[in-house]
């Protein structure tokens, strides 16, 4: 059996771990993020509807991806938590503005959120 090696990807643009796990981590050709919130990771704040939790949910998956030469386009599965689905309409268009075809696969769960409307993590295809 072949020992699959791993490589934290750390970045100060993104919040930072609050438990024992990486950030994003490199296995191969494939780059997995952490679930990322809407916190700003200079400031700590968030905004308070989930099209702009959305939207840097997605610049702090961003920056984990930069970290390693990547960008979304790059992503081929992305998770997403939403707190409440009845804002599924709103997330989306915020969404739409960060991807283009062909898009990634996406799962889409009502989830129990700690103080934030939104999580998402992704799965990428990169460079080795």
């Amino acid at each position: 059996m072949t020992h699959v090696t791993k490589q934290a990807i750390q970045t100060s643009d993104a919040p930072q771990p609050a438990g024992p796990y990486s950030q994003g981590i490199l296995s191969g050709d494939l780059l997995f993020t952490a679930g990322f919130g809407p916190q700003d990771p200079q400031t700590g704040e968030k905004a308070d509807n989930v099209a702009d939790q959305t939207r840097q949910t997605l610049r702090n998956v961003q920056a984990v991806l930069a970290q390693h030469g990547a960008t979304l386009d790059d992503a081929l599965k992305v998770t997403v938590h939403l707190s409440d689905l009845a804002n599924f309409d709103e997330f989306n268009t915020a969404y739409r503005e960060f991807f283009s075809e062909p898009y990634p696969v996406r799962t889409t769960v009502g989830s129990q959120l700690a103080n934030i409307l939104v999580e998402i993590d992704l799965v990428a295809r990169v460079s080795a």
